[in-house]
């Protein structure tokens, strides 16, 4: 297996983990859903509920997960999963505003804090895949 390969598998097998994550510890990604596109915190632009939205993006990396270990569909994986992560940084920073705010603990505000700056080698690690 090549190096492209093999970055794709760990990239693979890193999205399916965390998909697998969303739909066993749901809690755990629903405070990174902006309020203002959730229906369950009267968000402006609500159309689902922080969990249906934690459910769809588990989807969404299952489904980019598969996409990369195909080599037929890796180029246009790879720019879905670039891209999914450039929308994952509203969350963010989102949950990180919120963390910080006055109902914010400690542990919050360490995991949002690490969580954003994260999103950057990914993007680029998936944007990579493209070559």
């Amino acid at each position: 297996m090549n190096r492209k390969s093999l970055s794709a598998v760990a990239m693979a097998a890193l999205l399916t983990t965390s998909a697998v994550n969303h739909f066993r510890n749901p809690r755990f990604y629903n405070a990174v859903v902006p309020r203002s596109i959730s229906t369950d915190t009267d968000g402006k632009y609500g159309v689902m509920t922080r969990r249906q939205w934690t459910h769809v993006s588990g989807v969404l990396e299952f489904a980019a997960a598969a996409a990369l270990l195909l080599p037929a569909t890796r180029r246009t994986a790879a720019t879905g999963t670039a891209a999914m992560y450039v929308a994952f940084i509203a969350g963010h920073i989102s949950a990180l505003q919120r963390s910080f705010g006055p109902r914010g603990g400690d542990r919050e505000k360490l995991i949002h804090s690490l969580r954003l700056p994260l999103q950057l080698p990914l993007i680029l690690w998936a944007w990579s895949l493209r070559k």
